[in-house]
């Protein structure tokens, strides 16, 4: 879990709740982790014959905090036991592949004293270890860190004064823990290089005054050559890092303030957290277009894989989110991506790498013998549903008519033929969950968004016939859906048709992603009387905590498996949201609305991340931190709140992106 994401498309940062970098991502959001695993960029504190490490000394007091309007940190560690502290000022250059550090260094003391700051670095070059070189430069008074295409220069100062001590080691190798300990009698060995498994350490030495502070100005540039990081270095000092940091501050409160939205009776917790949301959804996007689903590499530690990969579904939410605030270039560029990634019989994969290249899976081309398509066919239809929200946003005719043959018709014609002829649903995939395999209700409502849109755009690009094709696809889709996948009498859709042993089963657990489809993608309007009481039925069997469950029995990091009860995602909660705005008529009912993003900004951290899900015990976050799809939903449901109050008259001009 992290508590902050800083990022520009090609350099990613995370910090952790000490402060500290722990993942580091570049030439792509997502891909390389140089960082990854258990390294970290390690924060210590020397003063009066001892060290302490931010993230081994528990006297810390340390608050990870985000700017509301600017993708940079704000954090404050205070150690009232050695009368320090330190507050942090954090951003990456959105210009280039720099990430800044500005510390204010304060001595609480009622004397005056040393202090020396240490600050070490251990890296994953490659994501993997070992074959690393570090050496300090004596020409440019820098520490280097390279392997092959990669490097890594580190630089600081205090008050003016370049740093004047250092280290470099050998790490993690033959019982050595690293150079970072060789700091903790106050002094350095000057080691000039290393090679193998390295780490090095930097230390910054000045008498405090009795209350006194200094500025301490840090930055890590990061190339594919060393000559690269030294360029870099050399436009650090000569713009200086105080004006880098400002003007990426400008860039990013620019960019988050380029419409007047008028957040009707939202609290400023709300309204902050739609802010950094908004944030934080474009920090996991690739200059390639690639929209990664978290950069939280801290899930290694548990399983084998991250999630550092584009799924086309959360990357979908993503681009939705990005339009509907009116990023409509962002989003484009993800559809690009799309565009270059789509299978030739036009299907989406699993998942993606940034670069493009197939991520990893655990969906088999083969199940009890029968050969399959391993995808989740949801991936395919919510491309092709952004892309026309898309279109709703930009107007840009010439960008939906340059994808609509590679892209748009490839896609559609797929869904229209993957079908079963005597129901008219999808064939099985699998579900949105990446679970179950079978014919789930969230998917065939997907299909039949898909399908509805791609007939409204191929009307607008005046291929008639396409276009009834497409609309006659999407109604036996429909009719479908409400034929086999309703039960009239428990008023419930169900979570999936699925095949076990050859013979077909209804798996009739309560799972909202099934009624969010319908009523996402239209299959019945909000006012249906059938859609009113299944979502009812549903929130009110998941509800948990204050927010709702995906579905039944649902036991992935769950704490309570014993007892049937499982945790509640920020997603399904927000779900439940948009369901009850796009029914909202009046005051009492926009209220219900509010409810909701209150308890989800009270469940965030208090850097505003949100994760993938909360315990159903305590309340506290569960799996990675931040996933990037907990934000889209945030900034989609409250966008949505803010048009719905348009349409029904009480608050016009709340959302002002066209």
């Amino acid at each position: 879990m992290r508590a902050l994401i800083l990022g520009n498309g090609s350099l990613l940062v995370t910090l952790d709740a000490t402060g500290e970098v722990r993942d580091l991502y570049f030439p792509h959001a997502g891909l390389e982790n140089h960082t990854g695993g258990d390294t970290r960029h390690r924060i210590g504190v020397y003063c009066d014959g001892a060290l302490s490490w931010l993230s081994e000394d528990p006297r810390w007091e340390i608050q990870v905090s985000c700017e509301e309007d600017s993708l940079e940190s704000r954090i404050t560690a205070k150690n009232p036991a050695i009368e320090v502290e330190l507050a942090f000022r954090d951003i990456v250059y959105n210009e280039s592949s720099i990430f800044l550090r500005q510390i204010t260094v304060t001595n609480r003391a009622a004397r005056a004293r040393e202090i020396k700051l240490y600050l070490g670095h251990k890296f994953t070059i490659g994501q993997s270890h070992g074959g690393e070189t570090a050496y300090f430069d004596p020409a440019t008074k820098v520490i280097i860190h390279y392997k092959g295409k990669r490097a890594f220069l580190i630089n600081a100062e205090c008050d003016g004064v370049p740093f004047s001590d250092y280290a470099i080691g050998i790490t993690h190798f033959e019982g050595k823990q690293g150079t970072y300990r060789d700091a903790e009698d106050g002094a350095l060995s000057k080691n000039p290089i290393e090679h193998g498994h390295v780490d090095s350490v930097i230390g910054l030495y000045n008498r405090y005054e009795a209350g006194a502070e200094k500025q301490v100005r840090y930055w890590l540039a990061v190339g594919d050559s060393i000559e690269r990081t030294l360029e870099l270095n050399a436009y650090v000092l000569k713009k200086s890092p105080e004006h880098l940091v400002k003007t990426a501050g400008n860039y990013w409160q620019a960019w988050i303030n380029r419409y007047p939205w008028s957040f009707y009776r939202m609290s400023p917790k709300t309204v902050a957290l739609f802010k950094k949301s908004l944030m934080f959804v474009r920090a996991h996007v690739d200059d390639g277009g690639g929209i990664i689903a978290s950069a939280d590499a801290a899930v290694l530690q548990f399983g084998e894989d991250t999630y550092a990969y584009v799924w086309p579904r959360d990357a979908s939410y993503a681009a939705l989110a990005l339009d509907h605030a009116g990023d409509t270039n962002v989003a484009e560029r993800f559809f690009n991506f799309c565009n270059a990634v789509i299978s030739k019989d036009g299907y989406f994969m699993h998942k993606y790498l940034p670069d493009r290249s197939l991520g990893s899976s655990w969906h088999p081309w083969i199940r009890d013998g029968v050969e399959q398509l391993p995808i989740q066919e949801d991936e395919t239809s919510l491309v092709i549903w952004a892309l026309a929200k898309h279109y709703t946003h930009s107007h840009d005719l010439e960008f939906i008519e340059s994808l609509y043959n590679s892209l748009i018709e490839k896609a559609a014609n797929f869904m229209a033929a993957y079908r079963d002829t005597a129901t008219g649903l999808p064939k099985p995939s699998y579900d949105l969950w990446e679970q179950k395999h079978g014919v789930s209700t969230f998917t065939s409502a997907a299909v039949y968004g898909a399908l509805s849109v791609t007939a409204d755009l191929a009307g607008i690009l005046g291929k008639e016939d396409r276009k009834q094709f497409y609309l006659a696809a999407a109604t036996e889709v429909r009719e479908g859906i409400l034929t086999h996948l309703f039960d009239p009498e428990t008023g419930r859709f169900a979570k999936m048709i699925e095949t076990v042993d050859r013979k077909t089963v209804y798996d009739s657990r309560t799972d909202i992603s099934s009624v969010y489809g319908v009523l996402s993608f239209g299959v019945l309007p909000p006012d249906d009387p059938r859609l009113a009481k299944a979502f009812e039925n549903t929130v009110a069997r998941l509800s948990v905590q204050g927010g709702v469950m995906r579905y039944e029995d649902d036991h992935y990091y769950d704490d309570n498996a014993a007892d049937g009860v499982s945790n509640p995602w920020f997603i399904t909660t927000l779900w439940y949201a948009e369901y009850l705005t796009a029914r909202a008529k009046s005051e009492e009912d926009f209220a219900k609305v509010r409810d909701i993003f209150e308890w989800v900004a009270r469940h965030a951290l208090s850097s505003g991340v949100l994760s993938e899900q909360l315990s159903a015990t305590d309340g506290t976050q569960r799996s990675v931190a931040p996933l990037m799809w907990s934000h889209a939903a945030y900034v989609n449901a409250v966008l949505n709140y803010l048009d719905r109050l348009a349409e029904v008259g009480i608050c016009p001009a709340c959302n002002p992106v066209p």
